[in-house]
């Protein structure tokens, strides 16, 4: 039977049509899944769409310690530290061997060492410098380095959008994460919460919360364990003493002080240059004169300047020689711990040398150098009491000779 050429043309376009509706069809399938005036995406069950992948790979975002949020790799596995303490911290996170490149001032070849991170990890020199110290970094050279992150201290007495606006410069030029927090210290309580929220950040971005947890725990069961052993001293048999030789950017004379030095409080001495109202005071000699403090301690990295600094002044100036704690033999050296920044192991280190020489009866059970070498330890994974001191003619937790 024929067909006829009317009825070849019509099956000709009903099938065209068909495959038409099919074409139709199959595109309104694959667009589905797109959002719609923000609603969710339509996926089957077990698919992972595009827009996660990219969002696995984005990373994971931090608030740092000025209010940044900053994305970061998920696994960090490398990093360069700005700014004075920040690497100081990274040591104490045991996070070291993240560290690609370093400032000038780590790879500085120095007569006297007096960093004891610095000490306890001599490879930190031979890292690529990432620009100068005290956070001046060379946007061109960290590129060239390509870390992940860039953990950034601010600078102390900064204002804090200053320092997040640094931040931000520093990462658009780069196009690595910033994270940038405030270093904070041991001297109150508000810049010991500076002090930890900076630890836990910089723990959150290495992958070492649970270090970060221990440090600060170490650090408050220490800080405790000072302050009970001389708690119920009365007042009236608190003894006068003074720091002197205080390292500041640098050494300094006998008129260098801190009139809230850190070991003075948890043992509760009398600290007789106490509320001057700064972390750091140079003082009239005549002051000094006047208070005459029953003890004296030298910061040995007085012994940089040519003249031994402090110890030279107490050893050649008349009226110093007058002092009581001169006369008597009660003059003392402690560990310098300004260094780029604070090293907050030999502040620790240097309370308990205090109190011992202080109130013998309430440190009985503590020998300072084995003591320091614990805390070291801890901090840094190793025992640099000794190395040290002998940057300083060993004359750390001693009586100085007059």
């Amino acid at each position: 039977m024929k067909i006829s050429p009317c009825i070849k043309l019509k099956k000709i376009i009903f099938i065209g049509v068909l495959i038409a509706a099919l074409i139709v069809t199959s595109g309104c399938t694959d667009t589905s899944s797109e959002d719609v005036e923000g609603e969710a995406p339509v996926e089957s069950a077990g698919i992972t769409t595009g827009t996660d992948e990219l969002a696995e790979s984005a990373g994971i975002t931090i608030t740092d310690g000025f209010g940044r949020d900053v994305t970061i790799p998920e696994n960090v596995g490398s990093v360069v530290c700005s700014g004075a303490g920040s690497l100081r911290y990274l040591v104490y996170l045991q996070a070291q061997d993240l560290v690609v490149g370093v400032d000038s001032l780590e790879k500085k070849e120095a007569e006297i060492e007096g960093r004891p991170y610095a000490l306890a990890n001599p490879q930190l020199k031979d890292y690529p410098l990432i620009g100068e110290f005290r956070g001046k970094d060379d946007p061109e050279k960290i590129i060239d380095i390509s870390p992940q992150v860039v953990l950034k201290a601010g600078t102390t007495g900064q204002p804090p959008a200053t320092s997040a606006a640094e931040a931000d410069t520093l990462q658009e030029k780069t196009g690595i994460s910033v994270i940038s927090f405030p270093p904070g210290s041991l001297k109150n309580e508000e810049q010991e919460a500076e002090m930890y929220s900076s630890l836990r950040i910089m723990g959150e971005v290495t992958d070492k919360q649970e270090r970060a947890e221990e440090i600060i725990a170490y650090i408050e069961a220490t800080m405790e364990d000072l302050e009970n052993r001389t708690a119920d001293i009365p007042e009236s048999e608190r003894k006068a003493v003074y720091v002197g030789g205080v390292s500041s950017a640098g050494a300094h004379g006998i008129i260098s002080t801190e009139p809230a030095y850190p070991p003075f409080l948890w043992v509760n001495a009398n600290n007789v240059a106490a509320g001057m109202g700064t972390d750091h005071a140079d003082i009239a000699k005549e002051a000094l004169v006047d208070w005459d403090p029953e003890y004296i301690f030298i910061d040995v990295g007085t012994l940089q300047l040519d003249n031994e600094g402090a110890i030279g002044d107490l050893k050649t100036d008349p009226s110093l020689q007058r002092l009581s704690a001169v006369e008597d033999g009660k003059v003392y050296g402690v560990i310098p711990y300004n260094f780029y920044s604070t090293n907050y192991e030999s502040v620790l280190a240097n309370a308990y040398f205090v109190g011992k020489v202080l109130y013998p009866d309430r440190f009985e059970d503590i020998d300072p150098e084995a003591k320091a070498d614990e805390i070291y330890t801890f901090f840094l994974g190793k025992p640099v009491y000794s190395d040290l001191n002998g940057q300083y003619n060993d004359t750390g937790f001693k009586q100085i000779p007059l």
